[in-house]
């Protein structure tokens, strides 16, 4: 029997355009972006830029993720007496281990320090997501399991992450990963959080998940293998499998795409392997080229966009394909359906 679908009831966002969801999706349908220089310079000697959020104090490092974390769980939670919080199950997605530059206290204290923000306790049923880009997908197919089989009325994914410390930046740029002056094929760092309220269909109009896949990429971007997309293209089949559809059946796709050559040859290679009829268009939206690399914060974001742009009625339709990809060759897909309420 396959998982139930489950829907996404409320989206909340703070990434460098905006400190909201619909402030953020507004500004990603117009492509708007606004890097900045950083106090970080390169191996050329010029500043360094980056989609840095804009907070009302100069916080960094975990303090900083708490805040814009507890911003977007506020967003989420506005409808959810605070009493009931603690019956919510939160699932807190943060970088995966083998970030460089990863901070202390990812897998522990940030949760903590979440809780304090909100003055709330959540679920024993929390737990940390520690996969980075593709964690948003992880943290469904947990949901999926607490919302099927443990009878759980509502689930909250939180994600927060942060690419802009010189530990993290001072490898991707000798890795000659970071878009410079010098180097285009790279990508700008950002940071952020996001977060969703999960729960079963019904109820209004949402973006339900009907399949998820996943998958391992032998040559990730730090292998010497040649790429073929087996990783992608297993994860994209089995989501594709889970929601009973193909590829020809999805409207458009959202991935985390974020400006390196290694990933777009991925997409496309996948798509090849997976599309087995033709299709007119096929459109693909990378909100990075707004945000910024934002690590975790990516699934929630490719997710709240697509909410945003099912119920604002600019998709163009209701089916779509959401695909991540980390560095150490974890692969994820999430197949996606709007379902609006009839008139």
């Amino acid at each position: 029997m396959p998982p139930i679908p489950i829907a996404i009831r409320r989206t909340g966002l703070v990434t460098s355009v905006g400190l909201s969801a619909p402030a953020s999706c507004a500004a990603i349908r117009a492509k708007l972006t606004n890097p900045v220089e950083t106090r970080f310079i390169d191996a050329e000697g010029e500043r360094i830029m980056a989609h840095e959020v804009a907070l009302e104090k100069p916080w960094r490092g975990r303090a900083k993720l708490a805040r814009m974390a507890a911003l977007a769980a506020q967003e989420c939670l506005a409808d959810v007496a605070p009493h009931l919080w603690d019956e919510i199950p939160l699932l807190l997605c943060v970088a995966e281990h083998e970030r460089p530059g990863r901070l202390e206290g990812l897998d522990d204290l940030l949760f903590a320090d979440l809780q304090d923000l909100l003055g709330a306790r959540f679920s024993a049923d929390s737990l940390v997501v520690a996969h980075g880009r593709v964690g948003a997908l992880v943290a469904l197919a947990q949901a999926q399991r607490l919302i099927g089989s443990q009878g759980v009325a509502n689930v909250l994914v939180v994600a927060a992450d942060s690419l802009l410390s010189w530990l993290t930046l001072g490898a991707y740029e000798r890795g000659h990963r970071l878009l410079t002056a010098e180097n285009s094929n790279g990508f700008i760092p950002g940071e952020g959080a996001g977060a969703l309220l999960l729960g079963r269909p019904g109820g209004g109009d949402g973006l339900l998940c009907t399949g998820l896949g996943f998958g391992v990429e032998k040559a990730h971007i730090d292998s010497d293998e040649p790429l073929r997309a087996d990783g992608l293209s297993a994860a994209i089949e089995a989501g594709l499998a889970q929601a009973q559809c193909a590829m020809h059946d999805i409207d458009y796709r959202i991935t985390d795409l974020s400006g390196e050559q290694y990933y777009f040859k991925e997409a496309t290679l996948a798509l090849a392997r997976t599309l087995r009829q033709r299709k007119e268009s096929f459109d693909l939206w990378h909100p990075a080229e707004c945000i910024g690399e934002a690590g975790a914060v990516a699934g929630v974001a490719a997710l709240a966009v697509a909410q945003a742009a099912c119920r604002g009625g600019y998709a163009p339709g209701p089916d779509v394909l959401v695909h991540m990809a980390n560095d150490a060759g974890q692969r994820a897909s999430a197949v996606m359906r709007f379902e609006g309420v009839e008139a």
